[in-house]
């Protein structure tokens, strides 16, 4: 348990500094090109595409099937070195060609996936898309060396390494402002965009992606590895992998298909409203806490996982999951609690106007509702894939994809300014759906997995939370983040400050609620921060 503990630490910190940095790039790319807008919008929509793209081909058949595999072949003589040359070989391969393909199409990706835009900001949007497709080789590669180096138990490369990609995003930022003047407030039309400016933006996403792959290949000698292409793939167990792989192919095409209708009901929206840069960014300050916090302690359970799983040792896959799950909804119902009170402040950073900044703190509020639901997927979901099962992940994810389609036919036909805040609020509904079923099924699978703990660990967390957001809704009130022309909402600087008041007293009510109510969790989850101190 102190290896899975100080795992966690090396990843949360990482990822913390990573998320960091990538708020920073996000308020940098904000004062360069606004958030709302047509040529935000635009940018956003193309940036999204290599993330699809990548997620259709491999993302999720690279999680759910590659570490299992992995851990398994290390069980061979050399190590699992042979399988690991294929698989690398077999990934360099299908990436390569699905990044020359996916670029090529670029118009009708563009088209299909934000049909509400004018011509030239579809335009605009498939200029950029050009530049950013490339990604998809970029973000595959450093998934395949990453999670090789996390299921050889070397974490900290894969959690640092966007590190590079932000300060690189950040820097090309700074200088489109230095050469073309910053745009906070979205005013330039798509027709003001020249080349120059398109490459620079295009030109500085693309390089930040690309380095945090590159960076990956220095510590491959660290964990014993070194590459030969090998394209001998019979006998490397492939059959079994695409078996696997299939189900899970079939997960992301439900979860793609499910986004490009969000993507083309966002773009319904008139462009001083909430649209697609709005729901983006917003997305990207949910998954702020999830990334540091369920990622972080859940990667290092998961590999643990994948062990017990292939050896049967189904008392050991129960403990973990319920110590996993305990451990990360304990810090999760804080940034729960935390989020819903900051998020005008927090929405602040990033525009100019009080409607701007009520409309998207309001998309926050509707997308962190549902954090506590993702986070038990996360966790429930993994337990799957390391009982080498991806075909039940499949169902439960149609019938998310089912759910969230009906409320986004209905979130189509609302005004405008309220359409970005039902798909946000339509995601979290879809997503409980999905983690109550996701539970259900996994109880049949295993047998119960210590539900009466877990139970009680997240009534006393709840107890601890409600509390700590109303105090923290005071504080905030009384510094005047809920009205136009308050403190709070004022300037960056003034929601800076209100979000550190606000946030300390959240902080602050919800610990100290924890350790009244003596909570046996706590002391593991701070027990890696309490010896970094120590020693220090």
């Amino acid at each position: 348990m102190a290896e899975v503990r100080r795992a966690s630490a090396v990843l949360a910190a990482g990822t913390m500094v990573s998320r960091v940095l990538g708020f920073v790039n996000m308020f940098v790319l904000a004062l360069a090109i606004g958030t709302y807008g047509s040529a935000a919008n635009s940018f956003a929509a193309a940036n999204q595409l290599p993330n699809t793209i990548y997620v259709i081909v491999a993302g999720g058949v690279l999680n759910a099937v590659l570490v299992p595999q992995i851990v398994r072949a290390g069980l061979h003589a050399d190590g699992g070195r042979a399988y690991i040359n294929k698989l690398l070989t077999i990934a360099i391969v299908i990436l390569g060609l699905t990044t020359l393909v996916a670029t090529a199409l670029a118009p009708v990706l563009v088209r299909v996936t934000v049909s509400g835009f004018n011509e030239a900001q579809t335009n605009l949007a498939t200029v950029f898309a050009f530049w950013c497709l490339p990604q998809i080789f970029f973000y595959g590669m450093y998934t395949v060396l990453g999670e090789v180096l996390n299921a050889r138990s070397v974490f900290g490369p894969f959690t640092w390494a966007p590190v590079f990609n932000n300060v690189i995003a950040i820097i090309g930022f700074a200088l489109f402002m230095l050469f073309f003047g910053s745009d906070p407030e979205g005013a330039r039309t798509v027709a003001d965009f020249s080349g120059g400016m398109i490459t620079t933006i295009g030109a500085t996403a693309t390089l930040g992606v690309a380095t945090q792959a590159i960076v990956l290949i220095l510590f491959w000698r660290r964990s014993g590895l070194s590459f030969r292409p090998d394209f001998h793939w019979r006998g490397v167990g492939l059959r079994e992998v695409g078996r696997m792989a299939s189900w899970t192919f079939g997960m992301l095409m439900v979860t793609t298909l499910t986004g490009v209708v969000q993507s083309n009901v966002a773009s319904l929206a008139d462009a001083d409203d909430p649209s697609v840069s709005v729901l983006s960014r917003s997305w990207l300050i949910f998954m702020l806490p999830h990334s540091i916090v369920t990622v972080s302690i859940a990667t290092a359970y998961f590999t643990r996982m994948s062990a017990a799983g292939a050896s049967g040792r189904m008392s050991e896959l129960k403990a973990d999951i319920s110590a996993a799950i305990r451990a990360v909804t304990l810090l999760i119902m804080a940034a729960t609690a935390g989020l819903i009170v900051l998020a005008f402040p927090f929405a602040r950073l990033f525009t100019k106007t009080f409607y701007q900044t009520q409309s998207m703190g309001f998309v926050i509020i509707a997308n962190v509702v549902g954090l506590l639901s993702f986070t038990l997927l996360f966790v429930v979901q993994r337990a799957f894939y390391a009982l080498g099962d991806t075909k039940t992940p499949f169902y439960f994810t149609l019938a998310e994809g089912i759910v969230f389609t009906l409320i986004l036919i209905g979130c189509a036909m609302l005004p405008s300014p309220y359409i970005a805040i039902g798909v946000a609020l339509g995601q979290s509904v879809a997503t409980t759906v999905q983690m109550a079923l996701a539970w259900y099924l996994l109880r049949r699978r295993i047998g119960t997995f210590d539900g009466r703990r877990i139970g009680a660990s997240l009534t006393r967390y709840a107890v601890a939370a409600v509390p700590a957001a109303l105090l923290g809704w005071l504080v905030l009130t009384a510094l005047g983040a809920t009205h136009d022309g308050g403190f709070g909402v004022s300037g960056k600087p003034q929601a800076v400050v209100t979000m550190i008041a606000a946030g300390a007293v959240v902080a602050a009510v919800y610990f100290s609620l924890l350790i009244a109510l003596r909570v046996p969790e706590l002391r593991g989850v701070l027990a890696p921060l309490a010896a970094r101190i120590r020693r220090r």
